[in-house]
């Protein structure tokens, strides 16, 4: 990992303590409250990197990746925007398409060329003929650039709904 990316890891270790703000979610829209401007910017690439992931196109995501992407994931790490480009955007892709994912919260901070976006997510549905109904958390930390904001570091825990 760049020194770089090294400093906003600490940064955001240490943002969490900031004031946060909750976002709401129902079948049509998202109404963000609380989020400064910047930050609701950089949760808008999230959102994309997102909605590529639900079409389908692991390409699409992995373009707002950093070259220098660190992805963590059930214990396992992918270390740049080409090795989760080779390994994991097409089976995200696959699951993401086919189990749709419903946001229940997000909290975010921006401040300069850097942000954290922390979000809360339930997916429900069916995987290779498995039901699906997954509690999921994430946490992605985004640079600014001159291509607008990337994602730098992304980490996913899920687990069963109960």
């Amino acid at each position: 990992m760049t020194r770089q990316g090294i400093r906003l890891l600490v940064m955001a270790s240490l943002l969490t303590t900031a004031p946060a703000a909750a976002v709401a979610q129902d079948s049509h829209a998202r109404a963000v409250v609380g989020m400064s401007l910047e930050a609701q910017e950089a949760a808008k690439v999230v959102d994309a990197f997102h909605a590529a992931l639900a079409n389908g196109d692991g390409a699409a995501a992995a373009a707002l990746l950093a070259v220098d992407a660190l992805i963590f994931e059930s214990g396992h790490a992918e270390r740049s925007r080409a090795e989760y480009a080779s390994h994991h955007a097409g089976a995200d892709a696959a699951y993401a398409a086919a189990v749709p994912s419903k946001l229940t919260q997000r909290s975010g901070f921006a401040e300069g060329s850097a942000a954290w976006i922390v979000s809360e997510s339930r997916a429900t549905g069916n995987y290779k003929d498995k039901p699906v109904d997954r509690v999921t958390t994430e946490t992605m930390i985004l640079r600014k650039t001159a291509e607008g904001w990337r994602i730098v570091h992304i980490h996913w825990s899920s687990r069963a709904a109960t």
